[in-house]
């Protein structure tokens, strides 16, 4: 046994935990009673301390040098040593308690945050919260000691591998500056022409059902290794070759569901086509959030609101309802998929305002952990930082800043990925468009397959072999870019479009 086989079958029964995890996640959201969750919460935080300890196993310390001066290996198993060691960098500094004492927060936070959104009530949740952001706080601190970055930029890292908040500040103040005047233009634009119709419901969720999972077979997901479910909050999890997705049904809209399981599908086909022979190692994982995110919304944003895939879907779309008239028509539809509107939902928005709901998080979320913005005052701040960006607040705390999962369950310093993704997705369908000029017209026929194939070969099947901006220039041509990001925008909502 060398030194990587030792490191490599180690961190083989670390995916196995984490599979573990994933699925009593999933089913956490999904399925289990309210009456289990102290039990639940008590064996994922076991869990969660086990995998720490096998994170920093001392023996990683001895290992990984020599394995690293081992000049018979090959590039993949060189990044995988990159990123183990990264990995391992961040997670030594963590005290078992620490993450123990995470994990449980986390899991009662998530529980409440189930009912105080119900009731709209974010004083229900403070308590919980508040613990939530403490631990946050000191997990930043203390990543943050060991690899030279202020406490956000720690916890931004776990999901943006290199990612700091002084380039993000930069990209979002630019697209802040931006978006308000370029969504009065497409609103004027829209007010010129004729209102649209919207298709009349209600529509029957074993109906939305079906179509959803017509769809996501159109687009590739294979059944075979994942499932659809419902959960508060859609989201797609589950384990290594078993990628589950999830979404919420309303009778009175079918659009914002089929959607939500179109971006959730982008995110399992990213998942389900991640290298094979690497799938156990850090090295076969997707490459960060903003690259996860923007498979995504590159389904959902730049293939699924296509006017091409709109046409395509129509018929299925009446057939599915028995729906007739105007409403029904492509070019109906299309409008209806593209229209801009402020809203109060950052799941439900469209293109152009959803930048916007991101930026109000991300410049929430950094206040938070900075101490700079105290708990208490969220909603207020919330209100504030969405009429400053949208020109609407929310009336009530399940409008706004109850709507999201990501702080009580953890997920501070994720939000940025999306809009990061966003632009991403836009940069990358370009690309692919540009080198298979086939891509859109096969879309237009249901065939996903030639844009699938690209993304296969040069972003889900490279894995984490190449940190970010490598693989982006690789695919693309250039690292990110905002300017492909506008470009995209004015092409498809500028003008009379």
């Amino acid at each position: 046994m060398t030194a990587y086989s030792d490191i490599s079958a180690h961190f083989g029964r670390i995916a196995a935990l984490s599979n573990a995890i994933g699925i009593l996640d999933w089913d956490n959201a999904t399925m289990m009673p309210k009456g289990a969750a102290g039990t639940r919460a008590e064996s994922l935080a076991l869990l969660q301390v086990l995998r720490h300890g096998m994170m920093t196993d001392p023996r990683l310390g001895d290992w990984l040098p020599e394995a690293e001066a081992d000049n018979a290996l090959g590039d993949w198993e060189r990044a995988n040593l990159r990123e183990i060691r990264r990995l391992w960098t961040v997670q030594t500094v963590l005290p078992a308690d620490l993450v123990e004492a995470s994990s449980k927060a986390t899991s009662a936070c998530e529980m409440a945050w189930r009912q105080a959104r119900a009731d709209s009530d974010f004083a229900a949740l403070l308590p919980q919260l508040q613990e939530v952001l403490a631990l946050q706080r000191e997990i930043g601190r203390a990543k943050g000691e060991a690899l030279g970055l202020s406490p956000y930029d720690a916890l931004l890292n776990d999901y943006e591998p290199g990612g700091r908040s002084e380039r993000i500040d930069g990209l979002f103040d630019d697209l802040a500056a931006f978006l308000p005047g370029f969504t009065e233009e497409v609103l004027a634009a829209q007010a010129r022409r004729p209102a649209v119709a919207r298709p009349a419901g209600p529509f029957p969720v074993e109906s939305q059902r079906a179509l959803g999972v017509e769809m996501m077979g159109v687009l590739g997901y294979d059944f075979e290794r994942g499932r659809l479910d419902v959960s508060t909050h859609p989201f797609c999890g589950g384990a290594d070759n078993d990628v589950r997705i999830t979404t919420r049904y309303d009778e009175a809209d079918f659009t914002r569901a089929l959607m939500g399981v179109l971006h959730e599908t982008g995110h399992a086909l990213y998942e389900q086509g991640r290298p094979q022979a690497w799938m156990t190692q850090p090295v076969g994982q997707a490459r960060g959030m903003s690259l996860h995110e923007s498979q995504s919304l590159l389904m959902e944003m730049q293939a699924c609101r296509s006017r091409e895939f709109i046409t395509f879907a129509a018929p299925r779309m009446r057939s599915a309802f028995g729906g007739t008239g105007p409403a029904w028509e492509a070019e109906s539809l299309w409008r209806h998929y593209t229209r801009v509107e402020r809203g109060f939902i950052r799941v439900d928005a469209d293109e152009v305002t959803y930048p916007a709901h991101v930026i109000l998080r991300y410049r929430l979320e950094k206040a938070m952990i900075a101490g700079d913005l105290a708990l208490a005052d969220l909603p207020g701040a919330w209100n504030e930082q969405m009429r400053a960006l949208l020109g609407v607040a929310p009336p009530d705390d399940r409008l706004g800043c109850l709507q999201d999962i990501h702080w009580p369950s953890g997920g501070w310093g994720y939000f940025p990925t999306y809009t990061l993704g966003a632009m991403t997705a836009a940069q990358v369908f370009d690309a692919a468009c540009r080198a298979e000029p086939e891509i859109l017209p096969s879309i237009g026929r249901g065939d996903f397959a030639p844009l699938v194939g690209w993304l296969r070969a040069n972003i889900h099947g490279q894995g984490s072999l190449w940190q970010t901006d490598e693989l982006l220039t690789r695919a693309t041509g250039r690292p990110l870019d905002a300017a492909v990001f506008k470009a995209h925008l004015r092409r498809r909502y500028g003008g009379e479009g």
